[in-house]
């Protein structure tokens, strides 16, 4: 995938989409092939450097939002710049969360928010750090085709402000007339 570009990957349930992202996202290794991204071959890096390069140029989006239950909503996006080594920019997590219409919602936990929010809010905490590659795993599943076509748009916005690589994985065949490249797992 060439920087910048926004790619569909489609495929039935069992087909290994999230395998693949995996491997693609430094989740798991691969026995063959490579994987590079910003030049970086993921298979040279030990564990340790791999979770730091993941924390500093990945951004995943999983079906669960995954926020840790005991901190604010502020206080999950804090945690992701800290561990990506980053300095918390406080003005750039309020920017991000009234683009996501989340700004009222900072200082609620994970269990005050709707499952609308809390997908939004796992948006928020994925693209904060500005990532090479941003990775969303079934984004619109179990959505109606209003949201769908809600989470498609804002996915696409956010990924082109922030000059990320979007990658979306989906049995979802309602969102692929957005992408012009698509690649489908059989």
């Amino acid at each position: 995938m060439e920087k910048g570009q926004h790619t569909l990957l489609l495929g039935d349930s069992g087909s290994g989409k999230t395998t693949l992202l995996n491997i693609l996202g430094g989740l798991s290794r691969s026995e063959t092939g490579q994987v590079k991204i910003n030049n970086q071959d993921l298979s040279l890096l030990s564990n340790s450097k791999l979770d730091q390069f993941r924390s500093q140029y990945i951004g995943f989006i999983f079906q669960e939002a995954h926020l840790l239950r005991n901190l604010t909503l502020l206080e999950n996006i804090k945690l992701a710049q800290s561990l990506a080594g980053k300095k918390v920019d406080i003005s750039a997590i309020s920017l991000i969360l009234k683009q996501l219409q989340l700004d009222q919602k900072s200082e609620a936990y994970p269990n005050e928010l709707s499952r609308g929010q809390l997908q939004r809010a796992a948006i928020a905490r994925s693209i904060i750090n500005k990532p090479a590659l941003l990775i969303a795993d079934e984004p619109t599943a179990a959505l109606d085709d209003n949201n769908t076509r809600r989470v498609l748009e804002l996915l696409l916005s956010i990924a082109d402000t922030a000059g990320s690589t979007l990658l979306i994985t989906t049995h979802d065949k309602r969102i692929k007339d957005q992408f012009s490249k698509m690649y489908i797992l059989k």
